[in-house]
């Protein structure tokens, strides 16, 4: 094991960071999760887990389709139970991203996910019995094509590295992950990535900073028990941007106790602000103030609700007045700058196009009916970004 180097990322997004230096990304080995490439100078993957009961088949498919249309790229199913293991093949057959079954202790459930159809298993090979029984989930994950996903956090660090180190530090989260890895590698195993959590935004960025340098192996990135939506958005943020930033991190969860498909629009948030990957309509508003010459607040909230089922990579700029307007409009696809008298500019491609009087309400709509227009032309294509 080891760090092989740097490579650049070849990402669509990075043209929208037009004079900006590009994101050496940390050289890691390829890893398939079903048809999604892990690692390897892949663009990096958005993941959310489900909070259904996974043996309620129905409901468990409806939020994965939920996080499907935000664009989810792979979905992790719990599977405490022979139960939930067992309805995974039905899960399995009926959507269209592969499939990572959570396994803790019971060997014989990551036996059964991996013969239900599951892409990955995450699994801590050390807490789930004798070699013997790694061995056995090792074969059967090697049989159904299963890549491995080693999930060290710092809430359930073994014990006698609790002992040794006296708490949860970046040493001890990195040692019980090289752990976890000589196991695996002792069977020939290699198609793993790894992730290293804590819910301490320093502590969890110091352990993936080490561990990024102790091997080559790709890394899910993620603050564990991060908290609600804005709170946890925020400190996911912190931990994630900062990470990718640096080069490390080949996929992501940003772990909320919130909707999934929340998860989702916030992962692709932070790749969308370093420019990893473009997703969607990005709005570029001023907070508005008393020079303002129509309701800005109002007129991005209208827009991002109608807006939200686009997912082909658009800018849109919303400013209330003349100072910086102009120039925002300048960097993105469509604009408008307010103007006096309920007279506004409006931009296409960054070039002033025209004028328009009207309310805040026209403004949306014809804000909508510009972008709907540009798609069309360009074909709208909805792949997924």
């Amino acid at each position: 094991m080891g760090l092989a180097g740097k490579a650049s990322t070849d990402d669509e997004g990075l043209q929208a960071l037009r004079g900006y230096r590009r994101i050496d990304r940390r050289i890691s080995r390829e890893v398939k999760v079903g048809d999604v490439v892990v690692g390897g100078g892949a663009r990096v993957s958005v993941q959310s887990m489900t909070n259904t009961l996974t043996h309620d088949v129905g409901a468990t498919v409806s939020q994965i389709e939920r996080c499907v249309e935000r664009g989810a790229d792979i979905m992790r199913v719990s599977c405490p139970d022979e139960a939930s293991s067992l309805a995974l093949k039905e899960i399995v057959r009926e959507v269209e991203v592969p499939i990572v079954a959570d396994i803790h202790f019971h060997y014989r459930r990551g036996l059964e996910a991996a013969d239900a159809g599951a892409a990955c298993l995450r699994i801590n090979p050390g807490n789930i019995g004798s070699d013997e029984r790694v061995g056995e989930v090792v074969r059967a994950a090697r049989a159904n094509g299963c890549s491995i996903r080693i999930g060290v956090n710092a809430g359930s660090l073994e014990r006698d590295l609790l002992e040794k180190y006296r708490e949860p530090c970046p040493e001890a989260l990195l040692e019980s992950a090289l752990r976890h890895i000589r196991i695996l590698e002792s069977h020939n195993f290699e198609d793993v990535k790894i992730s290293i959590k804590a819910s301490d935004v320093q502590l969890c960025r110091a352990s993936y900073r080490l561990l990024a340098g102790a091997c080559d192996y790709p890394l899910h990135v993620g603050l564990t028990e991060a908290g609600g939506f804005l709170a946890g958005s925020i400190r996911s943020s912190m931990l994630i941007g900062g990470l990718l930033e640096e080069g490390i991190g080949d996929t992501i969860r940003v772990s909320l106790a919130s909707a999934p498909e929340d998860e989702v629009k916030v992962g692709f948030e932070i790749l969308k602000g370093l420019g990893l990957r473009m997703r969607g309509v990005r709005v570029v508003a001023c907070p508005s103030c008393a020079r303002q010459q129509f309701d800005v607040l109002e007129t991005v909230r209208l827009l991002e609700e109608r807006l939200d089922h686009i997912t082909k990579p658009l800018t849109v700029s919303v400013v209330g007045c003349v100072v910086n307007g102009p120039g925002e409009a300048r960097l993105t696809d469509l604009g408008i700058t307010g103007g006096g008298k309920g007279v506004h500019q409006m931009y296409i491609q960054g070039v002033a196009s025209h004028r328009l009087q009207s309310d805040n309400e026209e403004v949306v709509d014809h804000l909508v009916r510009l972008i709907e227009e540009k798609l069309s032309e360009d074909g709208e294509g909805e792949k997924r970004a």
